[in-house]
């Protein structure tokens, strides 16, 4: 049948078996009944916009989708990758047409966009200045140098494009091009075996079970990608340097199991196996994975958050210090996810507030999150007359209204 001609009901049930998830589930989480969220699939009940908010959410779609409505407004995820990023991306570089750069000028350029990246607010306006020239430098050298002549021109280049598309896979994801994101984490693994670098083999195999994580229906896919590389790297290197890594592959099978509502099995694997790794690396951001003990506190509170035990998560969040942390994308998520667990608990005061501080901390990230626009869309619905107008005002600087 096709989708568009279900009721409501029926699109409901579809994206729940989509998904994997039982009517338990789903309704314990909604804060619903299993037997009310039957009827509604059996078109026996109409959801209240409030529940249907809840149910939207908890299937990772938007309530348009739900509804059946292409006017309604979307709070998917919004493509707004810059097009001079993508022509970038996808055309052709040849390297007689311009002189390959150094590789130290290419290493110095990629750390730098990455500082970028991971501390400033404004770091996709930022990002899209600088990346579609350095994508193309490092093209036009990785083609130049592949059978060079200086192995160690050669490997450092190779070194620099992996870790450039790293950080792109992350850019493509956050700007809504899943596609683009799988082949630039392709790219960063192939570059990683050019230089035969094992430590940077699995972090590009960690970004590729990251983009795969952002794909319903592939966690298992992502967390089996994850763990062959953690055994192939514990195999090869015994540093600390590879212990943060191992920890960060540790941590994409933390996320996969949470997801598919596997939380006990998410929680024995933070506490069996990443906590010693987190332990023994100490806080950094080896290939700019910002594992450390601190971040492994975060995957704690996310597996609550998931489970839909908002009491526990909070519980959690409050042992958990951001400060040092060096990514401003990882505080986002971290006050995202609290941001969720206050949603859970319908506490709707406290969704809003974080919400603001997200705005401050990182705007354009906040514009550009599912959740994120989610949560504001469900708190303009059922919003007080107290908040009522800082809740739209907020939706209506992310285009929701």
């Amino acid at each position: 049948m096709d989708r568009p001609t279900l009721p409501v009901g029926g699109r409901i049930r579809h994206h729940r078996q989509r998904l994997g998830r039982t009517q338990a589930v789903i309704a314990g989480l909604c804060g619903v009944t299993e037997d009310y969220l039957s009827q509604i699939e059996r078109g026996l009940k109409t959801p209240s916009p409030d529940v249907l908010t809840r149910i939207a959410a908890e299937l990772s779609v938007s309530v348009g989708t739900l509804l059946g409505d292409p006017a309604e407004p979307s709070t998917d995820l919004p493509r707004s990758a810059s097009d001079d990023v993508v022509h970038a991306l996808l055309r052709h570089h040849s390297a007689l047409s311009t002189t390959p750069a150094a590789a130290h000028d290419l290493r110095s350029r990629v750390d730098d966009l990455w500082h970028t990246w991971q501390t400033s607010p404004t770091r996709f306006t930022e990002a899209e200045s600088v990346l579609p020239g350095l994508i193309g430098d490092v093209e036009t050298t990785v083609r130049a140098r592949r059978f060079g002549t200086d192995p160690t021109e050669r490997r450092e280049t190779m070194r620099a494009a992996a870790d450039l598309y790293g950080l792109l896979r992350s850019y493509c994801r956050r700007a809504g091009r899943l596609d683009l994101s799988l082949m630039v984490a392709d790219r960063a693994l192939r570059a990683a075996e050019d230089a035969d670098d094992p430590l940077r083999i699995a972090a590009a195999s960690w970004n590729l079970g990251h983009v795969l994580l952002s794909q319903p229906g592939d966690e298992q896919a992502a967390s089996d990608v994850a763990m062959r590389a953690a055994d192939d790297l514990q195999r090869t290197l015994t540093t600390a340097e590879a212990d943060a890594v191992r920890g960060a592959l540790e941590l994409v099978a933390v996320v996969a199991d949470a997801r598919t509502r596997r939380a006990w099995a998410a929680r024995d694997r933070l506490n069996e196996r990443v906590l010693p790794l987190a332990s023994r690396a100490g806080e950094g951001n080896v290939q700019w994975t910002v594992f450390g003990p601190t971040n492994t506190e975060l995957h704690a509170v996310s597996v609550e958050m998931l489970d839909g035990d908002a009491v526990e998560g909070l519980r959690l969040a409050d042992q958990v210090d951001t400060a040092g942390l060096p990514s401003q994308e990882r505080k986002f998520t971290f006050v995202l996810e609290v941001a969720r667990c206050y949603d859970l608990r319908r506490e709707d005061a406290a969704v809003l507030v974080h919400l603001l501080e997200l705005e401050d901390l990182a705007p354009e990230d906040l514009q550009r999150s599912p959740l994120a626009r989610e949560l504001v869309v469900s708190l303009v619905q059922r919003s007080r007359s107290t908040y009522r107008r800082q809740a739209t005002a907020l939706a209506e600087r992310l285009s929701l209204l």
